[in-house]
């Protein structure tokens, strides 16, 4: 299963040392901008903030702004923040896609989902809190001192999380799933995942060359090469859910393995068979990788990523 694509014994190190690495430092600005408990009424809500924040997760965005980042030479502190406040974004998105209304789950990165833990209306509101306090940490000078790229990626932000992006896929989504449709195709797939999950992806990609572009000449085509890479991991991403959905175990996953099976859901396995997914994936991968073979050590933990969308077990 995409064997020239494995991470070997080396890069598998390497590439967990500095996810671990980013995760910490990123699980520490979360930590200090989080509110804390108060002994007050109320404070059940920021609990399940808490709670759905530190549940695990790969970390997977703060790391592609950091990686991108990377590519325009930034060494700021910035990567770290703007990377926790999109997972506070991608928190509260998974919070509301557990919810009963929605994808009714009640497993999520290993324990209870929120609702599940809490109750529904907690978790909205907790959701809520994470996407509000999101756009509040973008605002602040650490993020950066200049105000016109924390606008930037505020916008950036707000377009991939919007009514044009995940909010979109996500009622695309769920309009398929009360109308049933037997017409689709690979491509509104594609389009509804890249709306619902690619777009902020490759709005981290975007967010770490805004950052870096700053201290130095704008690089459009910098920015144009993350944009098209990011779109290519998300949809490899994407693609390669499906697979794990068959394939995977609840153990390993985290997360309720076989429901779109179930529910009847159109997937890319369901519509191009295991190996057509497989090989779907393998080649958005192949395209990712492409628009970072010019550039050398520097690129190698966004390589990395690409690679370990398609070979990883959860």
């Amino acid at each position: 299963m995409n064997r020239h694509l494995m991470l070997n014994e080396t890069e598998q190190s390497f590439f967990q040392n500095e996810l671990k690495a980013i995760s910490g430092k990123v699980e520490q600005c979360l930590d200090s901008w989080l509110p804390t408990l108060q002994s007050q009424h109320g404070d059940r809500v920021l609990e399940c903030m808490r709670y759905s924040t530190f549940a695990g997760g790969k970390r997977l965005r703060p790391a592609l702004v950091l990686a991108a980042s990377r590519l325009g030479r930034y060494e700021g502190e910035g990567a770290y923040w703007v990377g926790s406040a999109m997972e506070m974004i991608h928190t509260y998105s998974l919070m509301q896609d557990d919810l009963p209304s929605l994808d009714n789950d009640d497993l999520r990165r290993g324990r209870p989902t929120a609702h599940k833990q809490y109750d529904e209306a907690t978790a909205i509101l907790a959701s809520d809190g994470l996407q509000t306090g999101a756009y509040e940490l973008l605002t602040c000078e650490r993020v950066h001192k200049d105000p016109l790229v924390r606008l930037e990626i505020i916008r950036l932000f707000a377009r991939s999380s919007g009514a044009i992006g995940m909010v979109l896929g996500q009622m695309v989504d769920m309009q398929w799933e009360w109308d049933k449709p037997t017409n689709l195709r690979v491509d509104d797939l594609a389009r509804m995942n890249y709306l619902k999950t690619g777009m902020n992806i490759t709005a981290c990609c975007e967010a770490g060359v805004v950052l870096a572009a700053a201290a130095h000449e704008p690089n459009h085509d910098l920015r144009l090469r993350m944009v098209r890479f990011g779109d290519a991991i998300g949809r490899a991403f994407q693609v390669y859910d499906d697979v794990l959905d068959v394939v995977g175990t609840a153990e390993v996953l985290g997360k309720t393995p076989g429901k779109d099976a179930k529910a009847g859901k159109t997937t890319f396995v369901s519509l191009l068979g295991l190996e057509g997914a497989q090989k779907r994936a393998v080649e958005e991968c192949e395209r990712a990788l492409a628009e970072i073979q010019d550039f050398g050590p520097e690129a190698e933990l966004l390589r990395l990523i690409a690679r370990y969308c398609v070979t990883r077990d959860k």
